[in-house]
């Protein structure tokens, strides 16, 4: 998707190069007409240009979703206490480990859904991984007992919620944002699935380790 948005600013770039050099052929030889139409269409394909550029930076680290599709498997392992440990595997193949505190496994994800003019241009609904902490059963122990938050968030020059936030003139693009969440008991040592469908996101028990 993002390889679709470059090209699309590389395409709109060229377009409007060469509209501003006939508007200035054109306003050389005295077309006044010519000159400035050109010269506004070329400054339109220009900020088509830019703005596909933009989104293109902006949706790296997110993954598009048309479908339901894994985002981590997870591997848990009690520990001492109401403590446990999880193994996080991503799809690209990157591993690491959590201490994680509390009785439930809890992961949370950024959803964003755009209108259809915007799926028209190939942007569909993305998600991003937020946050991987525990959760404990008992509302007493959520007020008092320790809190691990593990971010699960990728490093990126331009973050793509921001902008939607931020910028008015893509308003128009975005039909919602909103945040998912879903959790499941880390009692014993099992591996588990974590989905993202267009609902949000949901996770399955793969098979209980001995």
């Amino acid at each position: 998707m993002n390889d679709l948005l470059y090209y699309t600013a590389a395409a709109f770039g060229v377009v409007s190069l060469l509209l501003l050099w006939g508007g200035v052929r054109a306003f050389r030889r005295r077309r006044w007409g010519g000159s400035l139409g050109r010269a506004g269409t070329g400054a339109l394909f220009l900020s088509l240009a830019a703005l596909s550029g933009t989104l293109g930076v902006s949706t790296q680290g997110y993954r598009a979703l048309t479908h339901e599709e894994v985002a981590l498997i997870v591997t848990t392992t009690p520990t001492e206490g109401q403590n446990f440990e999880a193994q996080v595997r991503f799809p690209d193949g990157r591993d690491t480990t959590f201490h994680v505190a509390g009785d439930q496994l809890l992961v949370d994800a950024h959803i964003l859904k755009w209108h259809p003019l915007a799926n028209v241009l190939g942007i569909h609904t993305h998600y991003e991984l937020d946050r991987i902490t525990g959760r404990y059963m008992e509302i007493e122990d959520e007020r008092t007992r320790p809190r691990t938050v593990h971010s699960l968030k990728e490093e990126k020059p331009v973050d793509l919620f921001h902008l939607a936030r931020r910028y008015t003139f893509l308003h128009f693009l975005v039909d919602t944002e909103y945040g998912s969440a879903t959790y499941i008991a880390a009692d014993r040592p099992s591996r588990f699935e974590v989905r993202v469908s267009t609902t949000g996101l949901l996770v399955r028990e793969l098979e209980e380790l001995p």
